[in-house]
């Protein structure tokens, strides 16, 4: 189902926090740069209409020619899971039709930690590591961790918040991120993406938009295939089945808790995580811990049976 969804689609409280996500309790919760930084993140709050927009431009290696612009759009509802004093989650609900009826998918997370000791990053092939910020890198920053469907790990980095020439907006430092499904489905010849992300208010919302290289190997050297531009831009409409979203999530927001902390104690146990990647789903954990959240909301487990076996799932990585 989930798969289906997804091809169709646009596509594409928890206890303490583990060091995945470990921010330093800044004493600066009272400064105002730090508050307008926090207004700022909870700016791409609410429900939208989304586009999605990816353009392959220059190529750089002889023959590669560019594939298609891919062109889409959906609603989604943006929400805060978690709010705490130097970090923010916000989870992207995806609300979809399929022959009249409104089907959920939850969508992509993001993670804002203030001031970040470390970062989880990618490094190509299925790994994810902790890395340490340096004390000039983060002195005023934030880290953005970006995780997939299932809650596992997609990609991070840390940047600032500016707000110069009438726009308010956050830039990140250069960053690896895996294949998303849009790629990775047509097993290309490049394996991973290296590029910059910003995030920036809009009147009508926000925009998210991307430079990226993709990359991969070519006589055993990384190379760059061509690069991509992506602009996904979220305008506030709230004329979509948003009870849809509403109604899974309150079903489902105890479990998929449980396994946020799940992966957060088991990034901070071993410094990282290995998750193989798979090109339908994202990882190979994906149909299984996104089933699980379905079959709670269709009353053919309990949550509490659901957090138990996700948990095995996620420890036996």
């Amino acid at each position: 189902m989930i798969k289906a969804l997804l091809c169709a689609s646009v596509l594409a409280l928890s206890t303490a926090p583990a060091l995945a996500h470990a921010a330093e309790a800044p004493a600066a919760v009272a400064d105002a740069a730090y508050q307008r930084d926090r207004q700022a993140i909870l700016g791409m709050v609410g429900n939208f209409r989304v586009r999605f927009d990816f353009r392959e431009t220059t190529p750089f290696v002889a023959g590669y020619e560019p594939i298609d612009d891919k062109v889409s759009g959906g609603y989604e509802s943006v929400r805060v899971v978690e709010d705490r004093p130097g970090f923010l989650a916000l989870q992207h609900i995806l609300v979809v039709e399929d022959h009249g009826k409104s089907v959920v998918v939850k969508h992509w997370r993001q993670d804002w930690t203030y001031q970040p000791k470390t970062v989880l990053t990618y490094s190509p092939s299925g790994k994810w590591v902790l890395t340490p910020v340096s004390d000039a890198d983060r002195l005023g920053a934030w880290s953005q961790t970006v995780w997939q469907t299932d809650d596992s790990p997609r990609y991070g980095a840390v940047g600032r918040w500016a707000y110069d020439n009438g726009v308010s907006r956050w830039m990140s430092g250069t960053t690896l991120r895996p294949l998303a499904r849009r790629d990775a489905v047509r097993h290309p010849v490049y394996g991973w993406y290296v590029g910059t992300n910003r995030h920036a208010l809009t009147p009508e919302g926000w925009v998210q938009e991307q430079d990226n290289a993709k990359v991969g190997l070519k006589a055993g050297a990384p190379v760059t295939f061509v690069h991509e531009v992506v602009t996904n831009t979220y305008s506030r409409n709230d004329g979509f089945p948003v009870k849809a979203a509403d109604d899974y999530w309150a079903a489902t927001k105890a479990y998929w808790a449980a396994v946020r902390t799940a992966w957060d104690e088991a990034i901070a146990r071993r410094q990282g995580v290995a998750v193989a990647e798979e090109p339908e789903n994202g990882s190979v954990t994906g149909p299984r811990l996104m089933g699980l959240a379905e079959d709670i909301q269709a009353g053919k487990i309990t949550s509490d049976a659901a957090v138990a076996e996700a948990r095995k799932i996620i420890g036996a990585l």
